[in-house]
């Protein structure tokens, strides 16, 4: 169950970020906002690269502390990104009121914080997968 809360959690992030570009995220955010959109928008999307393949590298580390932790803080940020995105919702060009995109932010939010709750349960035997 933990490692389905955490894949459709993931799942919903990188749906959300595919959302994020069509609906130009990047007039929102601190730092991207104030560049011309002609910089903006492939810096934005280029950022994510380097972003995916260390959580990637992070996430299937033959370390299990390293896997569990990178599961934990992307856990984490799902709930954060709700209310980052609860924050920014007055902002003049924030274009994600609805239905899909409202979606994917909170649904994610939602798996985090299950997924948060149930790692305070008993861990599962160390022969079996996260």
């Amino acid at each position: 169950m933990r490692d389905a809360l955490f894949a459709l959690g993931f799942a919903l992030l990188t749906t959300h970020e595919l959302d994020a570009v069509s609906r130009r995220e990047w007039r929102v955010l601190p730092g991207f906002a104030q560049l011309p959109e002609t910089i903006a928008e492939p810096a934005f999307v280029l950022a994510h690269v380097p972003l995916v393949a260390v959580l990637l590298m992070l996430l299937t580390h033959r370390r299990r502390r390293i896997r569990v932790g990178t599961r934990r803080g992307i856990a984490t940020f799902l709930v954060v990104h709700a209310g980052l995105h609860l924050l920014f919702s007055s902002h003049r060009h924030y274009d994600f009121h609805g239905a899909t995109s409202s979606a994917l932010i909170y649904a994610a939010a939602a798996c985090g914080l299950a997924w948060l709750a149930s790692a305070r349960a008993p861990s599962p035997p160390v022969d079996q997968k996260l």
